[in-house]
């Protein structure tokens, strides 16, 4: 990874970033026992992070009315904005927070009604009617450490690619895909977009980390958790089981390590999300109890018996995200 820029689209607030990659040559990253040998820079890289000040909250009808106010839980407003004076018959302020585009929008915050709740008041309907916000969007509100108020907001529904129609009407997929192929062959630099709203998948992961994964032997009737990032909630945890292990695309991608896992989830609401899922996205040290597995799809082509080949994987070479093949070229820094 040579360079990454966070960016927003102007027209839906969706955020994206543009991805700089450098093609390396393969090297190796395991000693003579087979061990995974750690580089100095995986340690050094532990920064101490401080918790943000921040909350989101989905919007009711309430929330997006022409006429009303935006009511905020006590604990985010008092954590988040500056502090009321509640010596004051209606303690109120006004605040200023800046949009991902740098644009200053102002808020009137009060304290009133029965029983007494914060509310954001002028200022708020403005905000929803520019921003073309309804009831189900989320807004975002985050302090940092300087004290200066940020906002963001995420649709309800989520986007198919995220990306700005600029973007998307330059790079035809056919196009991405021989840009891909000739930067890897030349060893040269090339971009690429990505939206994380549009796909649960990890983009880019370490070369370890994919390493590691490949090794460890996975069959049909493996239990596993997997993160989610599910509405309000930052993440959630949710179980599941292999159900077979083969090819996403036997002809064009044979034996990549792209979303070879079919699975099947524990939980019935998890059955719209995805069906299968790559085997550095588990997380297979949990402890679950073991689980039935009804064969309810045809047998998949091409079946493997296990993950512990690490022979260079071969997949799709972009197709919004990167495949094993090109991961496994690249080490995030």
């Amino acid at each position: 990874v040579v360079d990454v820029q966070l960016l927003v689209n102007k027209e839906t607030d969706e955020v994206y970033t543009q991805v700089t990659l450098l093609p390396l040559q393969e090297f190796p990253m395991l000693n003579e026992e087979g061990k995974e040998v750690r580089e100095e820079r995986n340690g050094s890289s532990s920064v101490k992070r401080t918790t943000p000040h921040m909350f989101c909250k989905t919007l009711t009808a309430s929330d997006t009315s022409t006429h009303g106010g935006f009511s905020v839980p006590r604990r985010a407003a008092e954590d988040c904005f500056p502090p009321l004076d509640y010596k004051q018959q209606r303690p109120s302020h006004e605040f200023i927070a800046k949009d991902l585009h740098g644009v200053e929008w102002k808020f009137r915050h009060i304290y009133r009604g029965q029983p007494r709740r914060h509310l954001l008041t002028t200022g708020w309907s403005i905000f929803v009617s520019q921003k073309n916000l309804v009831s189900g969007d989320a807004v975002l509100f985050l302090r940092d450490e300087d004290g200066e108020l940020r906002l963001g907001v995420r649709r309800s529904a989520r986007p198919r690619n995220g990306l700005p129609d600029s973007v998307t009407e330059k790079n035809s997929c056919s196009n991405i895909r021989s840009l891909v192929a000739n930067a890897v062959n030349t060893k040269s630099m090339f971009h690429v977009f990505y939206s994380p709203r549009a796909t649960h998948t990890e983009f880019v992961i370490p070369y370890e980390k994919y390493i590691t994964s490949i090794r460890k032997p996975i069959s049909i009737g493996t239990r596993f958790r997997m993160s989610f990032e599910m509405g309000d909630s930052p993440e959630r945890r949710c179980a599941g089981v292999v159900t077979g292990v083969c090819d996403l695309d036997s002809y064009r991608w044979l034996n990549s390590k792209w979303r070879c896992l079919l699975v099947r989830w524990d939980e019935a609401f998890m059955s719209d999300h995805q069906e299968r899922v790559s085997p550095w996205e588990i997380d297979l040290s949990v402890s679950l109890p073991p689980l039935s597995i009804i064969q309810s799809s045809p047998r998949p082509k091409r079946p493997w018996a296990g993950l512990l080949d690490t022979t260079t994987p071969q997949g799709n070479p972009l197709t919004g995200k990167l495949n094993a093949h090109l991961l496994k070229h690249f080490n995030c820094v």
